[in-house]
Order: structure tokens, then C-alpha cells, then sequence
């Protein structure tokens, strides 16, 4: 009796598909998170059916906020089980219909009754649940990106990921080999690491000799993330601390002197 081949497709398959870069597809491996079902002769990755599960399990608990040392743990003690982790992004994907249907409804009503000359005022109240629900179905379709400025753009990149857990992206490379343009994922936004250009003003606070800004990242256990960054030598400027104005934090430097806040709402 014979079986149909399974089937494998290459990494940039797998990168069009999800969105995801090659290179996250590659540090993804380089850190032990997924491997390559197979190669091609010439050393082509090729992924099957298991890798993709694998790779599902990574991005839905990317995409509730953990870590990658969070992901690895979650996937190393059986907390990542395939059928769990779906029946959960089903009960997400129905509260959004259910949202989208309600949106529908209330717009539906509002239409029939400006066709009927209603006063606008008397829809006062309906327009603020449209809006409402609107808010609850916003999407990262226009997204905020901030840009760090580094003088070792590829150094910053695999310390905040290393360090304080941000998912690996994109880097670029001139013709020298030298980078000069990186990116890193953090929840629902992105961060891209700049070279410094005099030109327009823009230099590391390792050449300032200070910071003018800093980064806020929401987490799902400060004091893990506070733990993992300690043991991998950051600098800390506080411990965990619950602040008045209602978060959990505590803050970090980087190497180039860029202020990290790490947080979660308390309550």
C-alpha cells in the first residue's frame, strides 16, 4: 500500500505565508525553537507538517506576549499542547465575530433610521457603542514604529533579544557586510535600530552620554523578565517595584545607554 510523500516547503514559503522574516525563521532555530523538517541536496531548509505545528505554537504565544525563554518554557513542559492552544485562539477568533456581528447590527439600525429622518442627536447613544466596538476592533494596520539609534546596530539587535527577550527581525546588510539597518519585535510593535548619522542629528546616548528617551514594553511577569535580565548580566536602574500610578516595572540599560522599562498593570 503506498502513502503520498509528505509535504515540505522551503523556508521562503514558510516566511511569505506568515509574514514572518527568513532571519526570525533563523534565529528561531538558532535558539532551538523549531527545526527544519529536511534539507535539499544544496542545504536547503525544508519544513513539514510538525515544524509548522512548531511554528504555530511560537507565534500564538508570541503573539500573548511571552518571551521567547517564556516560549521555550511553555513548549518544554507541555504547556504548548496543539489542540489547547487552538481551541484558546478559537474562543479569540469568536469574541471578534461576535464583536464584528454586533458592529454590523448597530450600523444596520443606524442606517434604517437616518433613513427615516431620525434626529441625529436621538442616535447619540448608538453611535457610541458603534465607536466603542469599533475601538475593540482596532488592528495594527497603521502601526506605530519607534527607531533607536545605535553605533553597532548588529550588537544592540542580538542583546535585546539575548538579554531582554525581544523577537528577533529583519537585519540589512550594505555590500561591505556591514549592518545598517535592524529590526525587533516587541508584542504588537516594532522597533528599528538606526545607525547614527550625523547628518541628521542622530547619535547613540553611548556618544551623547545620556538618554533622551525611553522604552516602555508591557510583559506578562516582570519579575521572570527582571530575572532572566540579571542573569544575563543587564544593568539594572531598579528592581521591581509597584509604581503609583498602577504598574509593576522595573528599569534596565542597554550597552549603548538606551533606557528599557519593563511592565505590567497591576490589579
Amino acid at each position: 500500500m503506498s502513502h503520498d510523500a509528505p509535504v515540505l516547503r522551503k523556508i521562503g514559503q514558510i516566511a511569505d505565508a506568515t509574514g514572518m522574516t527568513i532571519r526570525t525563521l533563523h534565529y528561531y532555530e538558532e535558539v532551538g525553537l523549531i527545526a527544519p523538517t529536511a534539507r535539499t541536496d544544496a542545504g536547503h531548509r525544508l519544513y513539514g507538517s510538525e515544524a509548522l505545528e512548531q511554528l504555530y505554537r511560537i507565534a500564538f504565544l508570541r503573539q500573548l506576549g511571552l518571551p521567547l525563554d517564556g516560549v521555550r518554557s511553555a513548549i518544554e513542559s507541555g504547556g504548548a499542547d496543539l489542540r489547547a492552544l487552538m481551541t484558546e485562539h478559537l474562543a479569540a477568533v469568536e469574541r471578534r465575530l461576535a464583536t464584528e456581528n454586533r458592529l454590523r447590527s448597530r450600523l444596520m439600525h443606524l442606517i434604517d433610521a437616518l433613513e427615516t429622518d431620525a434626529r441625529a442627536e436621538d442616535a447619540a447613544g448608538d453611535l457610541l457603542d458603534v465607536m466603542e466596538d469599533m475601538t475593540m476592533l482596532q488592528t495594527n494596520i497603521d502601526r506605530r514604529i519607534s527607531i533607536l539609534v545605535y553605533a553597532d546596530i548588529e550588537a544592540a539587535h542580538d542583546y535585546l533579544i539575548r538579554v531582554f527577550g525581544l523577537g528577533p527581525g529583519e537585519i540589512v546588510r550594505d555590500t561591505d557586510g556591514n549592518v545598517v539597518h535592524a529590526e525587533i519585535e516587541a508584542g504588537d510593535g516594532t522597533f528599528w535600530l538606526h545607525m547614527e548619522a550625523p547628518e541628521f542629528d542622530l547619535a547613540s546616548p553611548k556618544t551623547l552620554g545620556a538618554a533622551t528617551g525611553t522604552m516602555a514594553v508591557m510583559v506578562g511577569d516582570v519579575d521572570a523578565h527582571h530575572a532572566h535580565a540579571v542573569s544575563e548580566g543587564a544593568t539594572i536602574r531598579y528592581e521591581p517595584v509597584d509604581q503609583s500610578y498602577g504598574y509593576r516595572e522595573y528599569s534596565a540599560v542597554d550597552p549603548e545607554g538606551h533606557l528599557w522599562s519593563f511592565m505590567k498593570p497591576l490589579g
